[in-house]
Protein backbone atom coordinates (compact mmCIF):
# COMPACT_ATOMS: atom_id res chain seq x y z
CA UNK A 1 0.00 0.00 0.00
CA UNK A 2 0.57 3.58 -0.51
CA UNK A 3 1.07 6.31 2.37
CA UNK A 4 -2.39 7.56 0.07
CA UNK A 5 -3.75 4.26 0.60
CA UNK A 6 -2.62 3.92 4.44
CA UNK A 7 -4.06 7.28 5.40
CA UNK A 8 -7.50 6.72 3.31
CA UNK A 9 -7.75 3.27 5.49
CA UNK A 10 -6.63 4.89 8.61
CA UNK A 11 -8.65 7.76 8.48
CA UNK A 12 -11.97 5.30 7.55
CA UNK A 13 -11.10 3.15 10.62
CA UNK A 14 -10.91 6.20 12.80
CA UNK A 15 -14.21 7.50 11.67
CA UNK A 16 -15.96 4.47 11.96
CA UNK A 17 -14.56 3.81 15.39
CA UNK A 18 -15.49 7.52 16.25
CA UNK A 19 -18.92 7.13 15.39
CA UNK A 20 -19.70 3.50 16.71
CA UNK A 21 -17.89 5.11 20.39
CA UNK A 22 -20.63 8.49 19.83
CA UNK A 23 -24.02 5.72 18.52
CA UNK A 24 -23.30 3.36 21.66
CA UNK A 25 -23.35 6.38 23.71
CA UNK A 26 -26.68 7.89 22.64
CA UNK A 27 -28.40 4.71 23.11
CA UNK A 28 -27.98 5.55 26.95
CA UNK A 29 -30.04 8.65 26.37
CA UNK A 30 -32.76 6.30 24.92
CA UNK A 31 -33.74 5.17 28.23
CA UNK A 32 -31.87 7.36 30.73
CA UNK A 33 -33.99 5.74 33.77
CA UNK A 34 -32.64 2.32 32.84
CA UNK A 35 -28.87 3.98 32.45
CA UNK A 36 -28.96 5.34 35.82
CA UNK A 37 -30.23 2.56 37.21
CA UNK A 38 -27.48 0.14 35.80
CA UNK A 39 -25.42 2.57 37.00
CA UNK A 40 -26.92 2.89 40.86
CA UNK A 41 -26.27 -1.00 40.75
CA UNK A 42 -22.85 -1.23 39.90
CA UNK A 43 -22.10 1.43 42.71
CA UNK A 44 -21.67 4.73 40.70
CA UNK A 45 -21.81 8.01 43.05
CA UNK A 46 -24.37 10.48 42.69
CA UNK A 47 -25.73 8.37 39.47
CA UNK A 48 -28.17 10.64 38.00
CA UNK A 49 -25.56 13.08 37.42
CA UNK A 50 -22.68 10.56 36.70
CA UNK A 51 -24.44 8.70 33.73
CA UNK A 52 -25.95 11.00 31.66
CA UNK A 53 -22.85 12.93 31.81
CA UNK A 54 -20.40 10.00 30.73
CA UNK A 55 -22.94 9.08 28.08
CA UNK A 56 -22.91 12.87 26.87
CA UNK A 57 -18.57 12.95 27.56
CA UNK A 58 -18.24 9.74 25.03
CA UNK A 59 -20.99 10.99 22.57
CA UNK A 60 -18.58 13.83 22.60
CA UNK A 61 -15.17 11.84 22.54
CA UNK A 62 -16.50 9.68 19.73
CA UNK A 63 -17.00 12.58 17.81
CA UNK A 64 -14.02 14.28 18.21
CA UNK A 65 -12.43 11.22 17.24
CA UNK A 66 -14.54 10.34 13.90
CA UNK A 67 -13.90 14.57 12.53
CA UNK A 68 -10.32 14.62 13.88
CA UNK A 69 -11.10 17.44 16.56
CA UNK A 70 -9.08 18.05 19.78
CA UNK A 71 -8.06 14.43 18.56
CA UNK A 72 -5.59 14.63 21.79
CA UNK A 73 -8.22 15.54 24.35
CA UNK A 74 -11.10 12.70 22.20
CA UNK A 75 -9.08 10.26 22.14
CA UNK A 76 -7.70 10.91 25.89
CA UNK A 77 -11.57 11.04 27.31
CA UNK A 78 -12.15 8.26 25.31
CA UNK A 79 -9.38 6.01 26.62
CA UNK A 80 -10.21 7.15 29.97
CA UNK A 81 -13.80 6.48 30.04
CA UNK A 82 -13.35 2.76 28.44
CA UNK A 83 -10.24 1.95 31.01
CA UNK A 84 -12.38 2.90 34.01
CA UNK A 85 -15.87 1.59 33.06
CA UNK A 86 -14.71 -1.41 31.19
CA UNK A 87 -13.88 -3.62 34.58
CA UNK A 88 -15.79 -1.57 37.21
CA UNK A 89 -19.37 -1.59 34.75
CA UNK A 90 -19.21 -4.93 33.13
CA UNK A 91 -17.32 -7.05 35.99
CA UNK A 92 -19.09 -10.39 34.21
CA UNK A 93 -16.13 -12.78 36.55
CA UNK A 94 -18.98 -11.45 39.49
CA UNK A 95 -22.09 -12.27 38.42
CA UNK A 96 -23.64 -14.95 39.82
CA UNK A 97 -25.53 -15.89 36.81
CA UNK A 98 -22.21 -15.90 34.61
CA UNK A 99 -22.71 -11.93 33.35
CA UNK A 100 -23.15 -13.38 29.71
CA UNK A 101 -23.97 -9.59 28.58
CA UNK A 102 -21.68 -7.94 30.91
CA UNK A 103 -19.19 -10.22 29.41
CA UNK A 104 -20.07 -9.17 25.57
CA UNK A 105 -20.07 -5.11 27.10
CA UNK A 106 -16.49 -6.15 28.08
CA UNK A 107 -14.91 -7.72 25.29
CA UNK A 108 -16.70 -5.07 23.17
CA UNK A 109 -15.42 -2.11 25.06
CA UNK A 110 -11.69 -4.44 25.20
CA UNK A 111 -11.68 -3.78 21.48
CA UNK A 112 -12.65 -0.16 21.46
CA UNK A 113 -9.74 0.51 23.84
CA UNK A 114 -7.40 -0.80 21.33
CA UNK A 115 -8.36 1.34 18.68
CA UNK A 116 -8.62 4.26 20.57
CA UNK A 117 -5.04 3.44 22.12
CA UNK A 118 -4.11 3.44 18.49
CA UNK A 119 -5.42 6.87 17.42
CA UNK A 120 -4.41 8.21 21.09
CA UNK A 121 -0.95 7.36 19.88
CA UNK A 122 -1.72 9.16 16.44
CA UNK A 123 -2.93 11.98 17.94
CA UNK A 124 0.12 12.43 19.75
CA UNK A 125 2.46 11.66 16.63
CA UNK A 126 0.87 14.34 14.35
CA UNK A 127 0.24 17.32 16.21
Amino acid sequence: MTGDDDRSLSSLGRIALGLGLALQATEDFRDMEDTVEYAESAGVPMPETFAPLASGSMVAAGLGIALWRLPRLATGAAAGFLAVVTPTMHDFWNAEDGGSGDRLAFFGNLAMLGGVLVFLREAWRRD
